[in-house]
């Protein structure tokens, strides 16, 4: 039902954006959340912000918020993540998740993961 594949990272300087795509190959997201997860090398896999099935509510960590956005479009079977102000700590390898019905801060709740995208931020 849900097959993401997430895209847009590369390389930017500390202070600048990306936007990051999560895409359901397999058309819309429908009933699943989407949340965002990062992993910096040595470190484990972090919760970044989520986004439930009926765009009602968003939730972000604390290290992300006010700088980063997620948004739903599900005319065009996609979620964004916006991020600002960028900031060395910030790089990681992003995989975004889908979760039926409802939206946690647990990675190991989500059941489909995209391949993974990643964001460098240098000084």
């Amino acid at each position: 039902q849900v097959q993401p594949i997430d895209s847009g990272g590369g390389v930017v300087q500390a202070g600048g954006s990306l936007t990051l795509a999560c895409t359901n190959t397999r058309g819309s997201f429908g009933n699943y959340a989407v949340g965002w997860f990062r992993q910096a090398p040595g470190k484990e896999r972090e919760f970044v912000a989520a986004v439930t099935r009926t765009v009602t509510n968003t939730y972000y960590s604390a290290s992300v918020k006010g700088r980063f956005t997620i948004a739903r479009d599900d005319a065009n079977n996609t979620v964004w993540l916006r991020m600002n102000s960028l900031r060395p700590e910030d790089t990681a390898v992003y995989s975004c998740a889908t979760k039926y019905w409802s939206a946690t801060r647990n990675a190991d709740d989500y059941d489909y993961w995209g391949q993974g995208t990643q964001v460098t931020v240098s000084l």
